[in-house]
């Protein structure tokens, strides 16, 4: 999949591919103003806030740099039968960004479909799973305190401006759950200053960093994060541990009251199973394995009874893996592993490329079978049917097929 913004975050910050994330900071500027507006404005934030029940802490906001309590923001519309349905409350929300606050929406992927097609193509480039929490600053509110993310994000300014610090580490590759705790910043200031609509940045898993309008006077600054969660070593292992299950070594007690002889015969062959494990399957199978095992991203379900299927696009989480052999061709994705003859081949790889694909102008290139084998995507839920509101997601950053 080819998506201008990957593209754009590429040149921005001289980059050639993912190899970069998670090693060193990183800042640059996409020259396309129009593209940083195409992905989201405020007022479509606010638009998207209004319409759907929100609940913390997925939506929080904070004022003079504590989080408010939800009932400072949040309605509870009671339905004639009685149900508290939380809602954002408006006149709520809009008095506090009148006054000065930060919004925070986690997870804006899963309600727009413009930052879910974003995620979606920032996963196929880097291999890891991403998601998107968009901040909305006014006037001249503070954002968080100094600190750090247990993961590497990728920060594109969308409008407005924001004063950062950024610090290295103070703990190399810290995690959410660690041995130490990471609790004293970094005195190493890698970069202060400004960011501003269209300005990129990257920052690494651990670097200290806090952003604020303090002293801004009136105005506003919206920027997403994109979250990338790689995978560990401690991530490894504990792969290896639910294959460990397969040994009958490692199922049995261990052996608390036999003699000193069997304990040290348990234990050492305890230590060459566990040895046999690693040197078995190794960090690149246990990639392999996550990214062809990983269940396919939320979509509408097809339902014929709404129509024919006129477009598709394919929704696994990562690029389907395709092996073409003598007289098949198989394709592994979405926890599923399907065999088609040799002759699907220039159908699956268009309709497997992550463009969107409308099946009437698929057939004079590839031939009318694109339509059964595009059903067949769909009912195995590798593709999604292209809706409207789908499509949108992908128009003016993702190229049809």
């Amino acid at each position: 999949m080819e998506h201008r913004l990957v593209r754009a975050i590429e040149e921005a910050l001289g980059w050639d591919g993912p190899a970069p994330l998670g090693k060193d900071f990183a800042r640059g500027s996409i020259g396309d103003p129009q593209l940083v507006t195409r992905l989201l404005t405020p007022a479509r934030l606010l638009d998207m806030v209004m319409r759907r029940s929100l609940a913390n802490p997925q939506f929080r906001f904070f004022k003079g740099g504590e989080e408010l309590h939800p009932d400072a923001y949040l309605d509870r519309q009671v339905t004639p039968r009685g149900q508290a349905i939380p809602m954002a409350g408006m006149r709520r929300v809009g008095s506090l960004l009148r006054e000065g606050a930060t919004l925070v929406l986690d997870q804006s992927n899963v309600f727009d479909p413009t930052m879910e097609v974003t995620c979606r193509a920032l996963q196929w480039w880097s291999r890891e799973h991403v998601q998107a929490n968009v901040y909305l600053t006014t006037n001249d509110a503070s954002g968080f305190d100094l600190h750090w993310d247990d993961h590497d994000v990728l920060i594109v300014q969308l409008a407005g401006e924001k004063q950062w610090e950024v610090r290295g580490t103070s703990r190399p590759v810290p995690m959410f759950r660690d041995a130490e705790r990471n609790n004293t910043p970094s005195e190493e200031i890698v970069w202060t200053g400004t960011m501003k609509a269209g300005d990129v940045m990257h920052i690494p898993r651990g670097y200290w960093h806090a952003a604020t309008r303090v002293g801004r006077g009136g105005g506003h600054s919206t920027h997403v994060t994109f979250g990338f969660a790689k995978r560990t070593a401690v991530s490894w292992l504990t792969w290896l541990a639910d294959w460990s299950r397969q040994e009958e070594v490692f199922r049995h007690d261990l052996d608390r009251w036999g003699s000193p002889e069997e304990r040290r015969t348990q234990e050492q062959r305890l230590t060459d199973a566990a040895s046999r494990l690693l040197d078995a399957r190794g960090p690149a199978e246990f990639l392999q394995v996550r990214e062809r095992e990983a269940p396919a991203g939320r979509h509408v379900p097809f339902l014929e009874i709404f129509g024919p299927l006129e477009a598709v696009v394919c929704v696994s989480e990562f690029p389907p893996l395709i092996q073409e052999e003598q007289e098949t061709v198989t394709v592994v994705a979405a926890g599923k592993k399907l065999t088609f003859a040799s002759k699907a081949l220039p159908g699956l790889r268009l309709l497997l490329s992550g463009h969107p694909v409308r099946l009437d102008e698929a057939a004079q290139v590839v031939g009318a079978e694109v339509g059964a084998l595009a059903k067949i995507l769909v009912e195995e839920e590798l593709c999604a049917s292209l809706t409207p509101e789908l499509s949108s997601g992908y128009t003016d950053l993702v190229m049809s097929a």
